[in-house]
């Protein structure tokens, strides 16, 4: 992923008179979007239209190709607003960085030959490998900068519940940016400008991992060819192979790829509740706690004795899940998409305050900001004398940074946002983050300091009000 960005200092007060113009610009695209903001659900449907969301889950999602030509002005004048050619002057403004935020490139002979300079981005030079040498602009997680892509792209993270990032390509004339290669995301291509003439291949990696270029000489013909022009949606699954390029007679295209579901299969569930599982069953069952054959970890290979062994405890845990009431915790995946996500679209700060009155016990509370929360349980060792114990974490969205968005940043660097909670709140919380207004006397604790605790630290970090 690219780096995290370095956003040049700006002077007192252009950032406020910065964010008072967003709100202007979103209450005028809010009347002109063709697009349904209105939930999740109804954005996705409205995006892939005229299909139905059963329909593409049903027959394309994760197993073929999907093209929707469309011949609606209104949505291509949309498309175009997302993002221009002629916005690159600006954003160049912001002090951008070759590599970390926006590439130039091209495919010569089968082979990407990357033209970046040192340092940062000049318009001029820009434009001017644009024009001379035909490089492909790159343009690195526009949402960043672009107010509609945030706000496109929160409804999307909001509907598939994982991170979506996005990347503009700008080709010019008769020009190709990348060889042959495939992803390891689900992609969805808006032609924004011009048109672009697209070849799609059977994969080599069925839903693979990871990119990987591919010679042209092994992918064999085209399943489709097809060229998009503004307006038209294109989506195809990861490990789909693909290569596009401007057309002879077509100025330039801008394309947008917002991608989706990295490292998001079952394989991955596994890999990050099953450690919690194991943890957990340790404590019940002794058999895990038995020490190993001596000097088993010196051994060169295994050996079947020990494959088989390994199988008789995977068979008894696979039981155990099966037959009792226990419950699967994620150790990272949860987390990660929590402190790397958007905050909500242009989200006004005195949101986050707490308002209203406190909650009393004879009072119906609702949460606030529910798409951007969500419950994990995590082990917590405040008393290093004591056995780790788990407890219950609110995890939020609120106050992430919009401006380092699929940035790359490191766990130090972003941090989670939140409050923690004994485990004895578990159901408690379930109960607040399932429906639509709650008692508070009827909070399923046992106490009604714990439910008035619960309520008011909730309500201090602004989650949740008297309704």
């Amino acid at each position: 992923m690219p780096k995290k960005v370095k956003r040049v200092n700006k002077p007192a007060g252009q950032e406020a008179d910065e964010e008072l113009v967003s709100v202007k610009q979103k209450k005028m695209m809010l009347t002109k979007a063709p697009l349904c903001f209105d939930s999740p659900r109804e954005f996705f449907q409205s995006l892939i239209s005229p299909m139905s969301v059963e329909e593409f889950f049903q027959h394309y999602w994760e197993k073929k190709p999907l093209v929707l030509h469309r011949s609606d002005a209104a949505l291509s004048d949309y498309y175009r607003s997302l993002f221009q050619l002629s916005d690159l002057q600006q954003l160049c403004s912001h002090g951008l960085q070759f590599g970390a935020d926006l590439n130039i490139c091209r495919c010569i002979d089968g082979k990407k030959k990357v033209l970046n300079k040192d340092g940062r981005v000049k318009f001029s030079q820009l434009k001017k490998d644009f024009d001379q040498k035909k490089a492909t602009i790159q343009f690195h997680q526009p949402q960043r900068f672009k107010d509609e892509l945030w706000r496109v792209q929160e409804r999307l993270e909001c509907f598939f519940g994982s991170l979506v990032g996005s990347n503009v390509y700008i080709t010019p004339e008769d020009s190709q940016g990348l060889p042959p290669h495939y992803d390891d995301v689900e992609v969805f291509i808006l032609q924004l400008e011009g048109q672009k003439h697209w070849k799609l291949y059977k994969p080599t990696v069925h839903l693979a991992r990871e990119y990987s270029l591919e010679p042209e000489e092994h992918i064999g013909t085209p399943t489709h060819d097809i060229i998009l022009q503004a307006g038209d949606l294109l989506y195809f699954p990861r490990g789909t192979i693909h290569q596009a390029n401007t057309p002879p007679g077509v100025d330039h295209s801008t394309h947008l790829t917002l991608s989706t579901y990295q490292n998001t299969s079952w394989g991955d569930f596994m890999l990050d509740v099953f450690p919690g599982f194991l943890f957990d069953s340790m404590k019940s069952d002794h058999r895990l706690r038995c020490g190993l054959p001596q000097n088993l970890l010196t051994c060169s290979s295994f050996g079947r004795d020990i494959n088989k062994q390994v199988s008789v405890f995977l068979r008894h845990l696979a039981d155990g899940l099966e037959q009792e009431d226990k419950e699967l915790r994620s150790t990272d995946m949860k987390r990660d998409f929590i402190s790397n996500r958007l905050p909500p679209y242009l989200l006004d700060q005195a949101d986050l305050e707490p308002a209203g009155k406190l909650p009393a016990l004879d009072d119906t509370v609702c949460i606030k900001f529910k798409e951007h929360l969500l419950l994990t349980v995590e082990p917590s060792q405040d008393d290093t004398d004591k056995a780790t114990e788990l407890a219950a974490f609110v995890l939020h969205s609120l106050r992430n940074e919009r401006e380092t968005h699929m940035m790359g940043m490191s766990d130090d660097e972003r941090g989670s946002q939140g409050l923690r909670f004994p485990l004895t709140h578990v159901a408690a919380l379930k109960q607040l983050l399932v429906e639509e207004r709650v008692a508070v006397g009827d909070l399923q604790l046992m106490q009604d300091a714990d439910k008035l605790g619960l309520t008011l630290g909730l309500w201090t970090e602004g989650l949740l009000r008297v309704c």
